[in-house]
Parts: structure tokens; C-alpha cells; sequence
């Protein structure tokens, strides 16, 4: 077993990002991917065991019960990369059924280094597996991956979860093309997918009572505060879920409970808040079972077989490079 973090310095790119969203003309946006820091990211740990949200369980189920299947559909040798790992915990599954075949080299992709971390000690006692782990964006970490591939090897993308929703449904088609040209023909991608279910529940799941999404959420305000030296009052912030019917996903926003400025001096701004303006800062998109399909195909895959959880609407999708 081998273990190995490559990592970048991203601070700039932050303060950039910040920049723009917050100064973006109507809605003030910042990028979803910036709530996972290390805070962040133990916190969803925590929402993803939350009764309210049964995403990650429905995800690990089906995950558990069909590894041996998913993997006896891969085409040989392959090698494994993960766009957001997370924890790695239920990516143990898929990776424990392939080392039973073959050594297998995996390839975890996070820009939070302690999910990078925590899925390196989740992962590391598997017989037969070499990590190296890449502290990237996405397609920056795949374009490593692919550089590294061996003559005659595949290779199987892992987007697990509900990831793919936080992109809107013509983006999330892009984004599945730019990684279909980073692929070979016959090379796969495991996507998760949530599905549709009624507001009451998406409700439950992205507010929950205990308040820990809220608590993610607001945190990437702490974050911006901790590494941009802002002067964001969290009490001044609450958290706000709301269900877009037409875009047919949840949003989650932070919103301003009076008239204020907010200083981030490390990305040279100062930005004026309206009591009641919100900063909207992720969206989750709901699937119809069928339209994967259509998406997938759009984008250069063709679905070859669809798992779907029944307990918590949601399906893992096998897509082929064609």
C-alpha cells in the first residue's frame, strides 16, 4: 500500500472567486465547492448522518449491494479516480471488490486536504491498492490521472453522491462532456444521481432541526473570514433553504438580516449588504430516473445500467465512454 497528497496554493484563486461572486450584478453568488473546508467538511460528515438527510445512506447502499456487479461491468486493467472523495467510506466498497480482482491504483481528487486526509487513513488498509491523492479541481486532478495512465489501462471515474446537482442541468452536461474528452473509449464513470422527491422532504434534508446545515453553510462565511482576514458577523447571517419548482432543485442562501458592509481585505473588496439580500450558495437538482440517460448520451456516454435506492430515491448510473 502506498499513500501520497499532491497539493496546490489556492488562496489566491479564493479570494478571486470571492470577489466575483459577491460583486456579480442581481444575485450575490459564492461557488459551492468552497464550503467544504476542513470545518466544512466535518460538518457534512455530520449532515450525511443526519435522519433528515438520507442521500448518503440511500448512496452507500446501493454501493454495498452492487460493488461486485459494478465492477465485473469494468473493462480491465483499470485504474480508479474520484472526483470529491469525501471521507472515502463508501467508496471502500467498489475499491475492496476490484483489489479482489486486481492491484488497483486509486486516485482520490478533493480541494478540501482534510477529506484528502481522512480518505487516505479510510482507505489505506485495503490489500493490493496504491493512493495518491491530487488537492485539485476536478477536471485539473482527472487531466493528472489520465496523464499517468498506462498503455492498455482503463480507467473508472467515480462521481459519487449528488455532486453532479450542484451544477444546473445544462452545466452538469458540460461538465460530464469536459470528462468525457479526458477519457478513452470504453473508459467509465460511476455518477450518482438524486431523484426527485416532494418539497416536505428536500425541506427536512437541507434545514434540518438540529441546525447543522445552517451551521455548514453560515461556516463558509467563518472561512472566508479565517483565510481572506473578512469581517463577516455570522449573527447577522442565517441560513435559508428554499425549493426552486421550475429548476426542480433545493437552494441554499445566506441571508442578510439587516443593512450592512463587509469588509475582506485579502481580496481587496468591500461589499454592501441589503437587510434581506441573500448570498446564494449552492444548488442541489433533481433527476428524473429517465433523463440520466438522455444527459449521459448528450455528453459522449452511453448508460449501460442504472441502480436505484427506493427508500431514498436515488440511483447510481454506469455510463461508458463511446
Amino acid at each position: 500500500m502506498l499513500v501520497q497528497t499532491i497539493t496546490p496554493n489556492t488562496t489566491y484563486e479564493f479570494a478571486a472567486e470571492v470577489s466575483a461572486g459577491l460583486t456579480k450584478p442581481g444575485q450575490k453568488e459564492l461557488p459551492s465547492k468552497y464550503l467544504y473546508d476542513d470545518v466544512g467538511s466535518a460538518l457534512f460528515e455530520v449532515i450525511s448522518h443526519l435522519p433528515e438527510y438520507g442521500l448518503t445512506r440511500a448512496d452507500e447502499r446501493l454501493l454495498r449491494r452492487h460493488a461486485h456487479d459494478i465492477v465485473e461491468r469494468l473493462a480491465t486493467p483499470v485504474a480508479v479516480a474520484e472526483l470529491g472523495s469525501g471521507s472515502g467510506r463508501k467508496t471502500r466498497h467498489i475499491l475492496e471488490a476490484l483489489c479482489r480482482r486486481q492491484r488497483t491504483a486509486y486516485y482520490p481528487i478533493e480541494i478540501s486536504p482534510s477529506a484528502l486526509a481522512m480518505c487516505e487513513r479510510e482507505l489505506s488498509d485495503i490489500d493490493s491498492i496504491s493512493i495518491l491523492g491530487f488537492e485539485r479541481e476536478y477536471l485539473d486532478g482527472l487531466l493528472e490521472v489520465a496523464a499517468q495512465r498506462r498503455s492498455g489501462q482503463h480507467l473508472c471515474v467515480l462521481f459519487l453522491g449528488s455532486t453532479i446537482g450542484n451544477f444546473d442541468r445544462p452545466a452538469g452536461t458540460r461538465f460530464l462532456a469536459e470528462v468525457r474528452r479526458i477519457l478513452q473509449p470504453g473508459d467509465s464513470l460511476l455518477l450518482g444521481t438524486d431523484l426527485e422527491k416532494s418539497s416536505a422532504q428536500l425541506l427536512a434534508a437541507y434545514d434540518d432541526e438540529l441546525g447543522v446545515t445552517a451551521a455548514f453553510n453560515l461556516n463558509l462565511l467563518s472561512r472566508i473570514n479565517r483565510e481572506l482576514d473578512a469581517d463577516f458577523d455570522l449573527a447577522q447571517f442565517e441560513h435559508v433553504a428554499r425549493i426552486n419548482h421550475e429548476g426542480r432543485s433545493v437552494e441554499m442562501h445566506l441571508r442578510s438580516l439587516s443593512r450592512q458592509t463587509v469588509r475582506i481585505p485579502a481580496a481587496g473588496l468591500s461589499v454592501q449588504f441589503l437587510e434581506g439580500e441573500t448570498i446564494w450558495t449552492e444548488s442541489s437538482h433533481k433527476y428524473s430516473h429517465k433523463e440520466v440517460f438522455e444527459m449521459a448520451r448528450t455528453a459522449g456516454f452511453r448508460c449501460v445500467v442504472q441502480w436505484i435506492d427506493e427508500q431514498w430515491p436515488f440511483a447510481e448510473n454506469l455510463l461508458i465512454a463511446e
